[in-house]
């Protein structure tokens, strides 16, 4: 047996989750009482249509007094959710444990014993993804935009699941952005990171809309990332080369009649590449200011300081 103090934080997002509710925390107690001296399971009720307390009543008593059910006032993002059962938590390890992985408690044995190694965060690391074929470029672009315009090292098939040491806990809990993407906030944390292989595959959860996929890459891209400074730059560089050209090909169909593609024009004639200089600048334009309203929104949303969740009521059992 360890003589270390874990706690378990579960996120319930859906209520398919909640059918396998019993089931994950039944596969957990022999684990956890039968190797580690003391243990806690911190559930999240991030589903808040359906009561999670019928789930738990049946289970034994062993189990339940050490279960704390936290009851969000509202539905809220999972980076959130996850967030309010790290804060939480109380071990001297956590586990974030999905649901995905309830048939496999031994996974966090295997996880703790990584961190024997001097590890301070052990995740697990899908060998494929399982995603629709018309969102794998969408994916690849994402990530590929992570890794090169910003100096997070993100592992972009890393499921959600992974022991988190003390002390690597208590650093991350002082990041309290609002704005949150968990991938990028274990980097910036830091500390010895390792991983394990799994053969179940990343894929999105049942509930995840392909919204909710893209306003979580945008806040990722937006609040980590140099990428859409960098794309405003060569804009502007695109913009003054196009100018100059623009310039250059007027000034010689004025002066010799004929224009830079060796057509013959008149000088006062281009009513056409008038209009068509007009739409482009004016589209340029409006993708600066879209451009820019991301970043102040992203600094708008910071600076009201707006509490990530809000605990409606704590449960024991």
């Amino acid at each position: 047996m360890y003589n270390s103090f874990i706690s378990i934080v579960g996120v319930i997002q859906h209520s398919s989750e909640l059918e396998s509710l019993p089931e994950y925390l039944s596969n957990l107690f022999p684990v956890l009482s039968e190797h580690f001296s003391d243990f806690e399971v911190v559930l999240v009720n991030n589903n808040i249509d359906t009561p999670v307390a019928p789930y738990i009543e049946p289970l034994p008593d062993a189990l339940k007094h050490n279960i704390y059910l936290l009851n969000l006032s509202r539905t809220t993002n999972k980076n959130h959710a996850v967030l309010a059962g790290l804060d939480r938590a109380n071990g001297d390890y956590t586990v974030i444990f999905e649901f995905a992985f309830y048939q496999q408690p031994e996974i966090i044995l295997q996880l703790f014993e990584k961190t024997r190694e001097h590890f301070d965060i052990v995740y697990l690391r899908a060998r494929r993804r399982r995603v629709g074929f018309r969102f794998q470029p969408l994916y690849k672009l994402f990530y590929y935009i992570l890794r090169n315009y910003s100096n997070l090292q993100i592992d972009e098939m890393a499921h959600n699941t992974r022991i988190i040491s003390r002390r690597a806990l208590n650093s991350l809990l002082r990041l309290r952005e609002n704005l949150r993407y968990m991938k990028a906030i274990y980097s910036i944390v830091g500390y010895k990171t390792a991983y394990l292989e799994t053969d179940l595959p990343l894929q999105p959860a049942i509930n995840e809309t392909f919204a909710d996929r893209f306003r979580t890459s945008l806040v990722a891209i937006t609040s980590f990332t140099t990428f859409l400074r960098s794309l405003l730059l060569w804009i502007f560089i695109f913009s003054v080369v196009f100018l100059l050209g623009v310039i250059f090909n007027a000034l010689k169909v004025k002066f010799t009649g004929i224009d830079i593609f060796g057509n013959i024009g008149e000088p006062f004639s281009g009513w056409t590449f008038l209009v068509v200089l007009i739409a482009v600048f004016f589209a340029t334009t409006c993708l600066n200011l879209y451009i820019m309203s991301i970043y102040l929104s992203n600094i708008y949303n910071e600076i009201k300081q707006r509490p990530s969740y809000i605990i409606e009521s704590i449960q024991r059992f």
